[in-house]
């Protein structure tokens, strides 16, 4: 991924939550450089989700609809163990 596309992704992952912001960027900044295209794709998928149903997902009020997303929340979840733990 080119630095265009990185930083582009990054503003992406700017939301109108902290929770989700923290989420996000700890996320990026661990996985991004060996996600593969399955996971960029779902990411994308993601970040077009408005941010009081991807809050729902990321804090397991409620399932994503598909297993891509699933996956990804849950390595999204792993990653930002603490807040998601607080945020309960």
């Amino acid at each position: 991924m080119d630095a265009a596309s990185l930083g582009r992704l990054r503003w992406r992952c700017r939301r109108g939550m902290k929770e989700l912001d923290v989420l996000l960027e700890r996320y990026l900044a661990q996985h991004l450089p060996s996600a593969p295209a399955q996971d960029l794709e779902a990411l994308e998928t993601l970040l077009g989700t408005p941010d009081p149903l991807l809050y729902d997902w990321c804090f397991h009020r409620v399932p994503a609809p598909t297993a891509a997303l699933r996956s990804l929340i849950e390595q999204i979840t792993a990653t930002g163990g603490s807040v998601v733990r607080a945020a309960r």
